[in-house]
């Protein structure tokens, strides 16, 4: 009697399954080891912290489409579901939109090193100016710290549409000669 654990099986669908799911832990729990080791020897640590979490989406998003790749019935559905996955991007690029642009916006404020974390900036919010610390900057949001200790979230979008003003930034623009 031969035992057969193939990805057309439900045991080896559940066990590939279990494989590309451990597998995707390791790989994201070993990127945020890394990112702990590399944070000591960097003073600005935005970008590593952004490209942390992004590498980290990715993994799942790999492993889930290594896992249907393996499944038969996954293929067939994955096949079934194409026909109408224009009109689903639509709806879902519709409804998404915000987020999207919160996540475009936030790889801008990365890559234009618009702020970096410990950054002392002002901006408008609804309660009006605000001084705060830049604690973290992730895929959709800037976390800050103000004066008093309260956290104040801004969406990326938000923050990349808005003027800025760094405070005491050690990285100080020398002005500009007038002669």
């Amino acid at each position: 009697m031969k035992i057969s654990i193939a990805g057309s099986t439900l045991l080896g669908a559940v066990l590939y399954g279990i494989a590309f799911a451990t597998a995707a832990f390791v790989l994201t729990h070993f990127i945020r080891r890394l990112e702990k080791q590399m944070e000591t020897h960097l003073t600005d640590t935005t970008g590593l912290r952004f490209a942390s979490s992004l590498v980290q989406v990715l993994i799942f998003v790999f492993a889930f489409i290594f896992y249907a790749r393996l499944i038969p019935q996954l293929q067939q559905l994955a096949t079934a579901a194409l026909a109408g996955v224009s009109v689903v991007s639509v709806v879902v690029g519709l409804a998404a939109q915000s987020t999207l642009s919160n996540v475009i916006a936030g790889i801008s404020l990365v890559l234009f090193r618009t702020v970096s974390i410990r950054d002392n900036i002002q901006l408008t919010t609804p309660k009006g100016l605000v001084t705060a610390t830049v604690e973290q900057l992730s895929l959709g949001y800037t976390l800050l710290r103000d004066s008093d200790g309260n956290q104040v979230v801004v969406p990326n979008g938000v923050m990349i549409a808005s003027i800025i003003i760094r405070i005491n930034n050690k990285k100080r623009v020398p002005p500009a000669d007038s002669d």
